[in-house]
């Protein structure tokens, strides 16, 4: 049924038909009908459009023609607009080096990294093709020499490592158990390997030798380990930044006393953060220059490296997006190395939140960038590569990126992805605790039918895994504890194990006493180090269903080869982040204890901390009781105030001497 005149119908409804009473043309037969000023004639009305229409183009011409302009220029004023930018630059950063250069020295550093990649890039690009003609007569020598000067090299280099070995182990012999644990796992891994003979041991070296050295440069060098303190404070501070939201819309009370409003929110905000920093494509740059590095030095394909460099900073799902297009057509040994690359690190999101535990964000950062090279050299070793790889020897892969129109919407697009994140880290704390406890009653009452007090799943894990524990530097008195988090981190989650080791460590720093009747309440400075880098990982068993989940959505055609190599993918992700642990054994350095007369002359004793603890057992140490007199040993001896001192170190801590 159809209804007359200029109503709408139902026909032209669905068919999307303007109402012609809303119309241009229905304006005009209206003003025609109502006799008024529609009564003008045709040729009047088309005249004063003429006219309109001609002012509207006059108007526009200076915009037209500006437009036109810079189309026409657009590189100059490109480059003009650059180079104002950059003079604007280079007087602000005179200006802060002249006023405070130790304050500018963090500007100074960035500034120099950046102009370096700047510079570089632009070398090749107009002087890269003709430095590589001058070179290639070099480099034709250079390869007639190889084979001889390569295993000269690999010789010196192993004689240069067995003398560091010996002279600096020799100061802390407690670091061969370390090394020792590194060599067990490398063969442990070695044995479960799909193909032994295909080994590529150019990419297990090298990677390993990488994953050495950064270390080293971290944990050993004072540039390193200032620059990772540097940026783990920087990290810190920048998280300390949610407060503002989270307070504004939770109130202060709520994000001071509960842990879903003080810690989730940083989980929102660090994934605002690093989707803007991929809509201005920091992050590919950063994941491009990773991977270059460890293709060129291991000779895996870009690939599988672009996947494993991009998941220090994004997640076991996330990585794999970056190079979706080229999953299809990957080897089940490039697919395993993806998985281990996404079980063997911890996504950036997720290490805000360790961070806020009170976890070091120095030695979080390093295990995360560390176990890069290494989970791809252990992966190589676990599956290596027996097909034709259809992406070796490809010059560029192209990494994808966001669809956002702009940074607003970038920001937006990070802030509402992170709200699935945060509730599944939520539900999985609930679930996971409240499955832990279920299981723990259920052992303390199978244990209590045959009289075995206090039986749980931590005691189970504490002397399953102690040995490894012990293998990788951990003192025998701290292993049952570290294999206790290893198992939590293994069989539920490494968020769960990263807050008992917050809970640990904050009782040392408090200067608790380290045993509670049978119970110990903390581990050491060593063995929190160890233990940091070993949960460093999202090798556990829920893991397994999120990395086949997320690669069978982007490929559902090879959900059977996903499943066929997650299982070793995840054990070669454990044993990287026990590997990585032993290395953080082998090069860890005991800090240095202060002047302990010094640090007693200056306390109130008001309360405890681990420096007190430490100097009081070096005070309890020195006194020695001889006929009912009480007297001290070594420097204490020279100190008149000694008897007092250890009377206010006997009201926190218990002694003999007390």
């Amino acid at each position: 049924l159809k209804m007359e005149g200029n109503q709408i119908t139902l026909d032209s409804f669905a068919k999307g038909t303007d109402n012609p009473a809303f119309s241009f043309e229905g304006e005009k037969r209206h003003y025609e009908e109502c006799g008024g000023p529609c009564s003008e004639s045709q040729e009047e009305r088309r005249e004063g459009e003429g006219r309109f229409s001609s002012y509207c183009r006059k108007a526009l011409q200076p915009a037209a023609k500006a437009k036109h302009f810079c189309k026409a220029h657009a590189n100059v004023l490109r480059r003009v607009i650059l180079g104002l930018l950059g003079v604007a630059y280079l007087c602000y950063f005179i200006a802060a080096c002249y006023l405070n250069f130790q304050r500018a020295l963090a500007l100074v550093v960035m500034t120099a990294v950046v102009a370096f990649f700047i510079c570089w890039d632009l070398f090749k690009k107009h002087c890269g093709a003709k430095v590589l003609l001058l070179l290639r007569p070099v480099g034709k020598c250079f390869q007639k020499s190889w084979p001889w000067l390569k295993w000269l090299l690999w010789v010196a280099l192993l004689a240069g490592l067995i003398v560091w070995l010996v002279l600096d182990t020799g100061r802390h012999p407690e670091q061969l158990i370390s090394l020792g644990g590194f060599c067990f796992l490398v063969l442990f891994l070695f044995a479960c390997s799909k193909h032994h003979g295909a080994v590529s041991w150019r990419a297990v070296f090298w990677g390993l030798g990488l994953e050495f050295l950064l270390g080293l440069f971290v944990l050993r060098t004072t540039p390193g380990t200032q620059a990772f303190q540097w940026l783990g404070e920087q990290i810190q501070y920048f998280l300390g930044y949610t407060t503002a939201g989270s307070s504004f819309v939770f109130g202060n009370t709520l994000i001071e006393e509960v842990f879903a409003f003080q810690t989730l929110p940083i989980v929102v905000f660090f994934s605002c953060v690093m989707s803007i920093l991929y809509y201005l494509g920091v992050m590919q740059w950063l994941i491009l220059k990773i991977s270059w590095v460890l293709q060129v030095s291991m000779g895996t394909t870009p690939t599988e490296t672009l996947s494993v460099a991009g998941n220090i900073f994004v997640g076991q799902t996330e990585a794999p997006l970056l190079i979706r297009p080229y999953l299809p057509d990957m080897t089940l040994s490039e697919v395993h190395a993806v998985m281990t690359g996404g079980f063997s690190t911890i996504a950036g999101t997720v290490l805000g939140a360790y961070i806020s535990f009170g976890i070091d964000a120095a030695s979080l950062i390093a295990a995360s960038v560390m176990a890069a090279p290494c989970a791809l050299a252990m992966a190589k070793l676990v599956y290596p590569e027996v097909e034709e790889s259809k992406f070796k020897g490809k010059a560029n892969i192209r990494l994808s990126t966001g669809e956002e129109q702009n940074i607003l919407e970038a920001a937006s697009n990070g802030a509402a992805a992170s709200v699935g994140l945060v509730a599944n880290i939520a539900a999985n704390l609930i679930a996971f605790l409240a499955v832990l406890e279920f299981i723990n009653a259920a052992l303390r009452w199978f244990g209590e039918m045959v009289d075995i007090e206090g039986l749980t799943f931590q005691v189970i894990c504490s002397y399953v895994l102690m040995p490894v524990a012990f293998l990788m530097g951990a003192d025998w008195a701290d292993s049952p504890l570290v294999a206790e988090l290893l198992g939590i981190k293994i069989f539920l989650n490494e968020f769960v194990a990263y807050q008992q080791l917050a809970t640990y460590k904050k009782n040392r720093l408090m200067g608790l006493e380290e045993w509670d009747g049978n119970r110990k309440q903390w581990i050491s400075e060593r063995a929190e180090s160890i233990t940091t880098f070993a949960l460093c990982g999202f090798a556990n068993l829920s893991s397994i269903g999120i990395t086949l989940g997320g690669l069978a959505s982007m490929v559902p055609q090879r959900k059977s080869d996903f499943a066929s190599v997650v299982l070793r993918a995840l054990l070669t992700g454990i044993c990287v982040s026990m590997l990585n642990a032993c290395l953080a054994g082998l090069l860890f350095v005991p800090t240095k204890v202060g002047d302990c007369a010094m640090f007693f002359s200056t306390t109130n004793f008001s309360s405890t901390s681990y420096t007190m603890y430490t100097c009081c057992k070096q005070l309890f140490a020195s006194s020695v009781l001889q006929n009912g007199t009480l007297s001290f040993t070594g420097s204490w001896a020279e100190q008149a105030e000694s008897m007092s001192w250890l009377t206010e170190c006997c009201v926190y801590y218990n002694h003999t001497s007390c």
